[in-house]
């Protein structure tokens, strides 16, 4: 059966000297995220967790397998006077991949008679960009 979700144990740090809650992925190296509260560090972690994926599949990377939430010491990733908890955090295989569908804005610069002949026209001038990108690049997406 395809995986339809990653899910992979989060440590949430609660620390009395910094507000928020700081979150590691003890199988992710590098993946970590902050939130205001533990709702807000929750949504923080998925979207650091799809980021982090995706990264690793556009770089070819091996995706670890998760570890499980036994196998994980918690006073391994325990600062001192901090107070941490075990949670599971899941983003679909759909959101990883649609991290790389997202639109980006870009500025440019074109001369005035051309941007104006354009409107003139209801040129749609992020859609002729993309497909004139498409066809210089050479590629269908």
């Amino acid at each position: 059966m395809a995986k339809i979700y990653y899910i992979y144990p989060a440590v949430f740090h609660y620390d009395p000297d910094v507000k928020g809650v700081g979150v590691t992925f003890p199988d992710l190296p590098g993946c970590v995220s902050h939130g205001e509260d533990e709702e807000d560090a929750f949504r923080m972690a998925q979207e650091a967790l799809a980021g982090h994926l995706y990264t690793m599949m556009e770089n070819k990377e091996e995706i670890p397998a998760p570890s499980k939430l036994s196998e994980i010491n918690l006073e391994e990733y325990k600062e001192e006077g901090e107070q941490v908890a075990l949670v599971l955090v899941s983003v679909s295989k759909k959101a990883v991949q649609e991290i790389g569908q997202k639109s980006v804005k870009k500025t440019l610069t074109i001369p005035k008679w051309l941007n104006d002949l354009g409107e003139k026209h209801d040129v749609n001038f992020s859609q002729i960009l993309q497909e004139a990108l498409k066809h210089h690049l050479g590629v269908n997406h």
